[in-house]
C-alpha cells in the first residue's frame, strides 16, 4: 500500500511514517501543503493522511483537488479541529475519514488499511494461487500449509502479482507500489527482490519473466 502523510508538525509526521513502515506499508512525507499537493498530483496514492491546517496549501483545497480530479485516493483528515461541526465539514469536501488528535496510533492504522482497501479494486483478503496462500490481513504466507518468511517488500511484491491475476506488473508498476519516493527509479531493487522471493517460494517456480514487460504469477487454471 501507497501512502503520503501531509504535516507539518515535523515530529509527529516522522513518528506517523516510522510506524506506518513498520507495518510494511510504503510511505512518503510532505512538510506542507504545496509539496503534499504536487506529490499527491504525480503519484497515485492508496491513501492520504492529511492535516487541514497547513502552510502554503489548506489541506481542505488538496482534499478538493483530489475529488474534483476523481482520483481513486483515499483521504483520511488528521488534524486537531475536532467538534461536530468540523467533521462534518471535512467530510463534506470529499474526505473519506476523520481522526482528531490525539489519537491512538493503533486506530490510525487500521483506518490507513480500511480506506487503503477501498483505494483500489476489491481482492478478496485472502490470495490464492496453487498451493500458495496469501492473507493479505494477517500479512502471512504459506505453500503448501508450510509458512515463508518474507520481508515488508517481498510480501508487497508478491502481494501486487498475486493481486493482478495473472496480468504483467512492470517493474516500475511495483517500484511505485511497494516502495516509497526515495527509491532510485533506476535501482535493480525489484529484480532483487523477485530473485530471493523466488527462492523462498521455492519448486515449483511460480513466478514468470516477461521479458521487456515485468513480471506475472500465471493463473493455473488460464494455463492449463
Amino acid at each position: 500500500m501507497r501512502v503520503l502523510v501531509v504535516e507539518d508538525e515535523r515530529n509527529l509526521a516522522d513518528a506517523i511514517v516510522r510506524g506506518l513502515r513498520r507495518k510494511g506499508m510504503a510511505v512518503d512525507v510532505a512538510y506542507d501543503g504545496l509539496e503534499g499537493h504536487e506529490m499527491a498530483y504525480v503519484t497515485r496514492y492508496d491513501v492520504v493522511v492529511l492535516d487541514r491546517d497547513l502552510p502554503g496549501m489548506h489541506g481542505d483545497d488538496i482534499c478538493a483537488d483530489l475529488v474534483a480530479r476523481g482520483a481513486l485516493t483515499r483521504v483520511l483528515m488528521l488534524t486537531a479541529s475536532s467538534t461536530v461541526a468540523d467533521r462534518v465539514e471535512g467530510l463534506e469536501l470529499g474526505a473519506d475519514d476523520y481522526l482528531a488528535k490525539p489519537f491512538a496510533f493503533e486506530e490510525l492504522v487500521a483506518r490507513v488499511q480500511a480506506l487503503g482497501r477501498r483505494a483500489t479494486p476489491a481482492a478478496p483478503p485472502v490470495l490464492t494461487v496453487g498451493n500458495l496462500v496469501l492473507d493479505q490481513t494477517r500479512r502471512v504466507v504459506t505453500r503448501g500449509g508450510a509458512p515463508i518468511e518474507l520481508t515488508n517488500k517481498e510480501f508487497g511484491v508478491l502481494e501486487e502479482l498475486l493481486k493482478a491475476k495473472g496480468g504483467v506488473v512492470s517493474s516500475e508498476e511495483l517500484l511505485e507500489r511497494v516502495w516509497d519516493a526515495n527509491t532510485d527509479p533506476f535501482t535493480t531493487t525489484v529484480r532483487v527482490t523477485i530473485n530471493t522471493l523466488r527462492k523462498k517460494i521455492s519448486d515449483p517456480p511460480l513466478i514468470e519473466t516477461v521479458v521487456g514487460a515485468g513480471y506475472r504469477v500465471p493463473d493455473p487454471v488460464v494455463a492449463s
